[in-house]
């Protein structure tokens, strides 16, 4: 079967530092001694589907806080064909649409999905939960570089991106997603949440929003509260918690912030004794291109790291 990758566009996504990502994987993983794979902050799960296509693992729980996002997933690990019917028509609509009038039929289908967030339930499955899973598809596909961000009313307000193809209904990738994730359970919770689903033979990684670089960068908008410094250290404080009381294997990542100033150490000391590595990532959504490029993002973990090719340093 075709491997499956992200069906989604995200900000942050891993898809294209897995190899990275890879060189830094706990030996236990490798060696077949982890049966259960946790990933609080899911977005578009890259290192899940690597994970679960690679490894011997024997479940997972992914989980995030944003509903519509979760709610996709879980249309896709549940009700994929029925998603493909919607999708196949969405797609159709698209190619038939004449390029001028593309920017209609986006603003229409958000407009829908606006309007239409307070009818949804998200604790009780529905046929409308398909639908809105097929319209966040769209608007994902469509949107300017694929970003999910939301007003202080939760109204989804990206831009459509003018693309002359867009592919929006991709079937044998969705087939293959939705069998990965056969072997998952999947929730809306906070990432705190995961505390019972983890024991000494788990690997927990986590990719929360990152911290921004700098006081006019914000990627952090994945759900209307954000997410500060404040959380930012909640999250170290419960890394903290995790491996001492319960003894995963943890990784996680975030920004860089000397990237900007050499003097920020606010990482080094939240996560202050553990191992804090650097991998090089490209910085693809960015209004200036010319701010388009290569960047340090961090990497923390709760174990040493046991290269199995070439390190490469990407130390500034």
């Amino acid at each position: 079967m075709l491997k499956a990758r992200p069906f989604l566009k995200w900000a942050g996504g891993k898809s294209q530092l897995l190899a990275q990502l890879e060189n830094y994987y706990p030996s236990d993983l490798r060696a077949g001694r982890i049966r259960r794979y946790v990933e609080p902050f899911l977005g578009g799960g890259a290192v899940f589907f690597a994970i679960a296509q690679r490894y011997p693992i024997e479940s997972a729980y992914l989980s995030d806080i944003n509903p519509d996002l979760v709610l996709t997933w879980q249309v896709v690990q549940q009700r994929p064909a029925d998603l493909l019917d919607i999708l196949e028509r969405y797609q159709r609509a698209y190619n038939q649409t004449p390029e001028e009038r593309r920017g209609h039929l986006f603003l229409t289908m958000r407009d829908a999905f606006n309007k239409g967030r307070p009818d949804i339930n998200t604790a009780k499955r529905s046929a409308d939960w398909i639908r809105r899973a097929a319209q966040l598809i769209f608007l994902n596909k469509t949107c300017f570089n694929g970003l999910f961000r939301l007003n202080s009313k939760g109204e989804f307000n990206v831009p459509f991106g003018k693309y002359k193809t867009a592919v929006i209904c991709d079937a044998a990738n969705l087939m293959a997603a939705s069998h990965a994730l056969q072997k998952a359970e999947i929730r809306q919770a906070d990432y705190m949440e995961c505390w019972s689903h983890i024991d000494e033979n788990t690997f927990v990684y986590f990719d929360p929003p990152y911290r921004p670089l700098s006081q006019t960068a914000s990627f952090t908008a994945y759900t209307k509260d954000g997410f500060s410094d404040n959380e930012q250290i909640r999250l170290a404080q419960f890394f903290r918690k995790l491996d001492k009381e319960k003894k995963p294997k943890l990784m996680l990542s975030n920004s860089d912030p000397t990237n900007e100033n050499l003097g920020d150490d606010f990482f080094k000391n939240a996560y202050s004794g553990y191992n804090i590595f650097r991998v090089l990532a490209g910085r693809a959504i960015n209004s200036d291109s010319k701010k388009r490029g290569k960047i340090n993002e961090l990497l923390i973990t709760n174990y040493p790291h046991e290269p199995r090719i070439l390190e490469i340093n990407f130390e500034t």
